[in-house]
């Protein structure tokens, strides 16, 4: 039977409990936990071809937009997987349905926003029109725990939350580059990761033929050329001025793996010893102590920052999402004569639709280039933290009917 791996609930739980220990700090002292994240550890003076902006480390973009890109090929791994691999979920028109509910999702979330930010907002937030990509993104692991909750370890709608969630997740970092609205796009620097990819593959990725010799799959089968590939890939991406956190996902493909998929975050492919399961079993532990440090640097919740950018958010992830999957994506089904994946209901799906209106983790990586700094970011995230209570409330629709007992 299918069963996912338990490092994802631990995964959402270090990620709360990080965002916790960072809601308790910044309203305690908010002085000392903005400059905790925002210390500048070391100035680099990069060459302007490289970096045309000065550069700090900070705490924040460390773990921004350095681990999170660890975090990213995580998922990625499993995207590409269910794209490409024998038994995928997304091969051939098993596709079809699952695209539409996340295509629709981002439209609703962008479009709602837009349409709420015109009514509540004021002249002096006119920035909003530029933070539309705030609420595309969702949340995969919280997604995941509420999730096993309302369905249990193994129903089928448990996967398909988890594709939807992923597929969301990547696409909206994505969008949320392409439209940062002070973006200059060096596409020139986009050539070093695809060259990367290429390179790797062609010397290591690429199964071997049957008489290929011993050597030959022995490379293959190495971890450090993988490794070298993903830094030069993840330096071309920062350096194009796309999000760097994205910066690992064009070597996925290039990494030997394995010929079949087991399911998302599948307990099984912890037997699996190809490259690209070995490096992710890898991250696995690591993973943990990383998104602790999301939650504890991008994670604090200022509870006095409510303001109409809190209710854009909601509305956007709370009405704009669910309506947007549900419309586009149970539309494109009835139209098509596509049937529900087998063992999921249409009441599964509202119910995937109302935990997907949780938005955490990547739109709050998406603050920092779709909105204004400050108050705007502020009451955002304040409503990012709201949108949460989603999961309670999916929780509640599933509860059971007490039987109702004669007087």
């Amino acid at each position: 039977m299918y069963r996912v791996s338990s490092f994802v609930p631990r995964f959402a739980k270090a990620l709360l409990g990080g965002a916790g220990l960072a809601t308790a700090w910044v309203n305690l002292s908010p002085a000392s936990y903005y400059d905790m994240v925002e210390r500048r550890l070391l100035d680099l003076d990069l060459p302007h071809w490289l970096a045309p902006l000065p550069f700090s480390l900070t705490p924040l973009n460390i773990v921004a937009d350095g681990l999170m890109a660890l975090f990213l090929f995580f998922l990625g791994k499993e995207l590409w997987e269910a794209l490409s691999l024998e038994q995928g979920a997304l091969k051939g028109r098993q596709a079809i349905l699952p695209a539409g509910l996340t295509l629709g999702g981002l439209l609703g979330a962008a479009g709602v926003w837009v349409l709420v930010g015109q009514l509540v907002e004021t002249a002096g937030e006119a920035g909003f029109a530029t933070g539309w990509p705030v609420p595309l993104g969702s949340d995969v692991v919280l997604c995941f725990l509420v999730g096993r909750a309302a369905f249990g370890p193994g129903h089928p709608a448990l996967h398909l939350l988890l594709l939807l969630s992923i597929a969301t997740d990547i696409l909206a970092l994505l969008v949320a580059g392409l439209a940062h609205p002070d973006l200059s796009l060096r596409l020139a620097w986009l050539l070093l990761p695809l060259t990367a990819a290429l390179a790797t593959w062609a010397g290591f990725g690429r199964a071997p033929g049957a008489d290929a010799p011993e050597t030959q799959r022995r490379a293959g089968q190495r971890l450090l050329p993988y490794v070298l590939a993903g830094l030069m890939s993840w330096i071309g991406v920062a350096a194009s001025g796309l999000p760097p956190a994205l910066g690992l996902l064009p070597v996925i493909p290039a990494i030997a793996h394995a010929d079949r998929s087991f399911g998302l975050f599948a307990e099984a492919e912890e037997l699996l010893h190809d490259p690209l399961n070995r490096l992710a079993h890898a991250l696995a532990w690591p993973l943990t102590g990383i998104l602790f440090l999301f939650g504890l640097t991008r994670g604090g919740i200022d509870l006095s920052a409510f303001a109409p950018t809190t209710v854009t958010t909601l509305a956007a992830l709370w009405l704009g999402r669910p309506l947007g999957m549900l419309v586009l994506g149970l539309g494109l089904a009835a139209v098509l004569g596509l049937r529900l994946p087998p063992g999921i209901s249409l009441r599964d799906i509202l119910r995937i639709a109302v935990i997907m209106a949780m938005g955490f983790t990547i739109p709050v990586l998406s603050l920092q280039s779709a909105l204004p700094g400050g108050a705007m970011q502020e009451a955002a995230r304040l409503g990012l933290a709201l949108s949460l209570l989603a999961g309670p409330i999916a929780l509640l629709l599933h509860r059971p009917r007490p039987p109702v007992t004669a007087a």
